[in-house]
């Protein structure tokens, strides 16, 4: 744990950063700029996770789905194997709205064999700052913690939610599928609803890398960039330095602050890049967002806003928490 190399998956309104073995490591809900429900980037033991556990036997690969936002984790042995697709639902609905929802979609997708793993689903809400309550209903795993119970987290799934809680070894015979939500649900949650929305946010990201530019040097580098930059992008149009918060620019030194903010100097390049390779929609949304910035005529810029336009920017010191590399 605790290496560099993360995938991520996003929908223009959270993130989450995915290690190499197929652990989130870092979640907020329901915003970017909300508390962490799993941070174990910033502190592997307290900071909470939700991973797979396999054996050593398992060589694991991971991939974006091509031309998109969702992360694909290879799990492959003698005995087994399977993928997981990780997604953050992201389309355009019937009323032409954006549908943003804060959850992640994990699909387990049956390759051959036998696989066999435990789930590690290990939530730490409100920055691991309380103890964390879990409620075990027919339906879902409810979490919240003891320091903030107005945010709660559920955990849907087509597998056992007692193996889940319990960590007892699952052996993978189909397809399955887990949905963790900031909202308790009001559709009945299946993987045929799990299907539907994989195909809407693919559908989504590929339409959005079609209506790029393209070069013909270097263009997947450039495509995937671009991706990178979108899934940076507050739906307001505010646009992040970046997705995280306490990472050191020096190991140890002082300089450890939330990027979670939206920098002028800094967003200007990115929405100038984006705008050149053909999303004008962008920087339409990027000008009413320092617009809705000005309260009076002759107010001057600040260098910096929250992602809904706030002026006033406070900080906290977690330092119940290891930090990155402590």
């Amino acid at each position: 744990m605790n290496n560099l190399n993360y995938g991520v998956i996003g929908n223009c309104r959270t993130a989450a950063l995915i290690s190499e073995k197929g652990n989130i490591e870092w979640l907020c809900f329901p915003d970017f700029d909300s508390p962490s429900i799993f941070a174990a980037l910033l502190d592997k033991d307290k900071g909470g996770c939700f991973g797979f556990e396999v054996s050593n036997e398992y060589h694991i690969s991971q991939s974006y789905v091509p031309h998109t936002n969702i992360l694909s984790t290879h799990f492959s042995s003698d005995e087994g194997e399977f993928v997981v697709l990780d997604f953050m639902p992201c389309y355009r609905s019937y009323e032409k709205e954006h549908y943003l929802p804060a959850e992640i979609y994990r699909y387990i997708r049956w390759i051959k064999g036998t696989p066999r793993f435990k789930v590690n689903y290990n939530p730490a809400p409100d920055y691991a700052r309380g103890k964390v309550i879990h409620n075990i209903t027919d339906e879902y795993i409810e979490t919240y913690c003891s320091s903030e119970n107005k945010d709660r987290q559920y955990l849907y799934s087509s597998l056992s939610l007692q193996d889940i809680e319990q960590k007892k070894e699952i052996t993978l015979q189909r397809d399955e599928f887990f949905l963790l939500s900031y909202n308790e649900k009001v559709i009945p949650i299946d993987i045929e609803r799990e299907k539907l929305e994989y195909c809407r946010t693919l559908v989504y990201w590929l339409n959005w890398t079609n209506r790029t530019k393209k070069y013909s040097l270097y263009n997947d580098v450039i495509e995937r960039s671009l991706l990178v930059l979108k899934l940076m992008s507050y739906y307001n149009g505010a646009v992040l330095a970046a997705l995280t918060t306490s990472l050191p620019e020096t190991v140890g030194d002082v300089r450890n602050w939330d990027y979670r903010f939206c920098w002028l100097r800094d967003a200007s390049m990115s929405i100038e890049t984006l705008f050149q390779i053909g999303h004008a929609g962008a920087a339409r949304r990027f000008m009413k967002f320092i617009q809705s910035t000005f309260v009076a005529k002759h107010e001057s810029f600040q260098i910096m806003y929250g992602i809904r336009g706030e002026r006033q920017l406070k900080e906290i010191i977690l330092d119940h928490l290891d930090g990155y590399k402590n």
